[in-house]
Parts: structure tokens; sequence; C-alpha cells
């Protein structure tokens, strides 16, 4: 009897699992499936599903009408680039929080993370003069910087969860080694959280990899990355939903793939320490 319980708690639990998961992959399976109609059968009401023309024109216009390339590589150096600004700033500020604690090191952590409780639009005004005064304005660096701050809370909250989880009697015996603190840190700390480090650098890859708002109003065309890209495809005679989509299907289709090939390393971070 206890056995057929547990079983039919496994099929609803599995059927439940699929059935969010193909809720909320459903607008990104919409979206590729657009991009393959013409723009009739893209507003077609009835909607069409599978029963249609299939064409690439929409990816050949996209990529006649934009260099692919040049924003696929801004987005890759702006991601690439706060992720790594991040991790360096945010391990130390981690490790300090975890193994040298003070009785502010909570209130800090909170106040960290209230800061991305702030409405972007409210510090737009300031950072965009801020920006212009220091000539940041539609660079790469510039949007590096702004994004690997708005980022910043999540990854020492995140480091530091995971620093939690060391036992520190290991780098205490280390000390009485005679390591420094740069070995410590290098050599003993990080390639025992490099579970929660993969998984921390994975998501602000994808963070700073969507993030539109900063993107729209810091960049123009130097350092504009693929969010400006498909932002490009709204325009004054309205929206053209089929190659609109297909401009999204190319944004999005480097950060699915990573994903896909990286959910193992993924899973194994967002759950490292969580069973002792």
């Amino acid at each position: 009897m206890a056995r057929a319980v547990t079983q039919q708690r496994k099929i609803i639990n599995t059927t439940a699992a699929w059935a969010v998961g193909l809720l909320i992959f459903f607008p990104i399976l919409w979206t590729i499936l657009t991009s393959f109609k013409t723009e009739a059968q893209a507003i077609a009401d009835p909607p069409v599903f599978l029963a249609f023309d299939w064409t690439l024109e929409n990816y050949g216009v996209v990529m006649e009408r934009s260099n692919y390339g040049r924003f696929l590589w801004n987005s890759i150096i702006i991601a690439g680039g706060s992720t790594i600004l991040g991790i360096i700033i945010a391990v130390p500020a981690a490790w300090s929080m975890a193994f040298v604690p003070s009785k502010r090191t909570k209130d800090i952590l909170l106040w960290m993370l209230s800061t991305k409780m702030l409405p972007a639009v409210g510090v737009l005004y300031p950072i965009y003069l801020l920006f212009i005064k220091l000539g940041l304005l539609d660079t790469k660096i510039g949007l590096m910087i702004v994004l690997m701050l708005i980022n910043l809370p999540i990854i020492v909250w995140m480091l530091y969860t995971y620093f939690k989880e060391i036992p520190g009697e290991i780098l205490e015996a280390a000390r009485m080694d005679g390591a420094t603190l740069r070995e410590e840190v290098i050599h003993i700390l990080t390639p025992m959280a490099i579970p929660g480090i993969a998984s921390t650098l994975l998501l602000n890859v994808i963070l700073a990899w969507n993030e539109a708002f900063w993107t729209l109003n810091l960049t123009a065309a130097k350092a504009a990355p693929l969010t400006a890209f498909i932002a490009s495809y709204s325009s004054p005679e309205g929206l053209f939903y089929a190659k609109l989509s297909a401009a999204s299907t190319m944004a999005i289709a480097p950060i699915l793939i990573l994903g896909w090939f990286s959910q193992k390393q993924l899973v194994s971070g967002l759950t490292f320490g969580a069973v002792k």
C-alpha cells in the first residue's frame, strides 16, 4: 500500500514538473516558431501553430539589415567582463563575511540585497550624467561596470552561502602550515568552492546577457549588445512580429545553448552544501 502511494506521488510530481516546465518553455517555443512564419502568418487570428509555410526569410532579412556579429561580440564582452569583475570583488568580500564576521555582517548583507529593490529608473538620471562626465556613455567598459554593480549583491550573497558551508578548520590548518591570505583564498578556498563559484558565474552571465534597461539607456551604437539588437525591430511603423521573433531567437540562442550544456554544473552549484 505504501509503495503504491509513493509511486502515485512520484507520477503526480513528475507530471506536475513537466507541466510547469512546458508552461515556462512555451513562450520560447512560440517565439522560435514565429520566427519561421511570414508576417501575415505571425499575426493570424486564430494563431497558427505548426500548419504554416516554414521560411528562413526573416533570418535573411535580419542578417542583411543588422551586423549580428558585432552585437553578439558586444554581449559576450559585456556579460563576460562584468562577471569577471564581479567575481574578483565578491570573492574577498564573501570570504571576509563568512570567515571573519562582525556584528554587522548580516546587516551589511541585507543592506546589499535591499539595493536590488531600488527601481532602476530612479538612479538612471545621475548615472547617465556621470557617464557623460567620465566619457563612459556608449562604451563596453561603462556597461560592464554598471552590470557588475547591479549583480554584485547577488554574487556576494551566493558566494557567502557557499563559503559558509566550508569548515573553517581547514583554513585554520592552512594558516598553521604557513599559508598566506592570498594562498588561502586562491589555493584552498577557491578549489573547494568551485561548484558554487561556477554556478554563480553562470547565473551572473545570464543576468548580464538578458539585461535590457541599462543597455538600452546607456548605449547607442558602438557598445550595443543583443538586447539593443532586438529592440531595433520595434519601429514607428509598427512591430514586425516574425522578424522580431527571428532577432529574439538569434539573441537568446547562445545563452540557451550555454545553459543547456552547463545545466549539470549549474544545478550542482545551486545545491552545493544543501545536504550535509
